[in-house]
């Protein structure tokens, strides 16, 4: 990667975990006004959706057909399922909690793809994965006060499927990225197909009409999720095409210090010492793997 790439790379970097790590507080804060999790992750979907198809359209490369399965799968494994697992463990395990599940991102990326690519990662990356998944152990064991939140094992070990589907998401769309295709114009086209999933996932969830008026019910903490969400998302797919699955899983790590400074500082949530050394080393294991790509890309 050019030096150029990589000043680019770490600014689409920094400004994807800002986002993304502020739509953490604004999710609790919906959750505890009673809006349901699967009306909130639509309308959000569905408003960021709508400005990047309209960036899209203004840059020239609107959405377009063709990928119908890839849209599918990237929006269900990637969006979907995700975004809907952060909104329900949200109130139960906090949001400083959940957003250090997003530090786990790299460590399952690299996982996965050694997996697809059935071969082992180097020493390095193997002791990056035993170290952080120690920290995930030493936070499950102490989980912490999260601001009054019922962080009990179960629902941590739902969190825990979030690093896994983003993982998951990370390498199917690299692996199957479409030939010349703009990062804008698969965000448009992806997020427009989470949407109409979402949408359905409304009605079968038997949330319905009085879910979506639950959402217009709080239209400042929607319409910040709309921003926050439509940027994180236009720099997301830039990022990943500029620096591929394993650098972009990174995000976690600016997601996890965000969430948990806000969470903390904003929410009032409290977290025991071993809850905060668990997090450090989920970042050394991060670091190990970090380290192991770059010596692998050299």
């Amino acid at each position: 990667m050019s030096a150029g790439r990589m000043r680019e790379a770490a600014l689409l970097l920094t400004g994807c975990g800002l986002c993304l790590g502020s739509t953490f507080p604004l999710q609790k804060l919906a959750a505890a006004a009673g809006v349901p999790p699967a009306s909130w992750v639509f309308a959000s979907t569905l408003g960021a959706s709508l400005l990047l198809t309209l960036g899209a359209i203004v840059k020239g490369v609107p959405p377009r057909g063709g990928h119908g399965a890839y849209y599918v799968i990237a929006a269900l494994v990637s969006f979907v399922l995700p975004n809907l697992i952060v909104f329900v463990v949200i109130p139960r395990i906090g949001a400083g909690l959940t957003a250090v599940m997003f530090a786990l991102s790299p460590i399952m990326t690299l996982t996965v793809a050694s997996l697809v690519a059935r071969k082992l990662p180097a020493p390095l990356g193997v002791l990056g994965i035993l170290v952080g998944l120690a920290g995930v152990l030493v936070i499950i064991a102490f989980r912490g006060d999260a601001g009054g939140a019922d962080a009990t094992l179960g629902w941590v070990l739902l969190g825990l499927m979030i690093p896994v589907c983003l993982a998951s998401g990370n390498v199917y769309r690299s692996h199957n990225w479409p030939a010349g295709a703009d990062p804008l114009s698969l965000a448009s086209a992806i997020n427009l197909v989470a949407a109409g999933l979402l949408f359905a996932a409304v009605f079968a969830s038997g949330e319905g009409m009085t879910g979506l008026a639950m959402v217009a019910s709080v239209p400042v903490l929607i319409a910040a999720q709309v921003l926050a969400t439509g940027a994180n998302l236009a720099m997301f797919f830039r990022l990943q095409h500029v620096g591929g699955p394993v650098y972009l899983s990174q995000i976690g790590y600016v997601v996890a210090a965000v969430g948990l400074v806000t969470g903390t500082i904003w929410l009032g949530e409290n977290y025991a010492p071993a809850t905060w050394a668990g997090a450090g080393v989920v970042v050394i294991g991060v670091a190990l793997v970090t380290l192991a790509q770059a010596r692998a890309s050299r």
